[in-house]
């Protein structure tokens, strides 16, 4: 076997990883118990996220949820730009409070 060929052996294993946690996802959003859903999409480098939420009337359990999900996700940054998950929360928090609107798009986000 040649450099290449297992090059190309790692490729299709990742590829195979890849589209087996695509079914995942997949299987998990057919089910009826979703409470709530996060979704990050990375595309050329930028990062495209969105939130959704069942709601059934409940505000006091649909905070918690919503806590619950962002402090998932903060763990997640963190956990990809390698620093503490206390530094991810700061810098959004900070973050939040400087934007005045959510933005819709990456595309409506300010200039670094």
């Amino acid at each position: 076997m040649t450099d290449h060929d297992a090059a190309s052996d790692d490729d299709k294993d990742e590829t195979d990883a890849f589209a087996a946690e695509i079914d995942r996802a997949r299987a998990l959003l057919d089910g009826d118990g979703i409470e709530a859903i996060h979704v990050g999409v990375v595309r050329d480098g930028e990062i495209d996220t969105t939130f959704a939420q069942r709601s059934d009337g409940d505000s006091a359990g649909e905070g918690l949820r919503a806590l619950a999900l962002l402090a998932a996700h903060v763990r997640l940054v963190a956990n990809e730009a390698g620093v503490d998950a206390s530094t991810v929360a700061g810098d959004a928090a900070t973050l939040a409070g400087q934007v005045e609107q959510i933005p819709a798009s990456t595309d409506d986000l300010p200039e670094e």
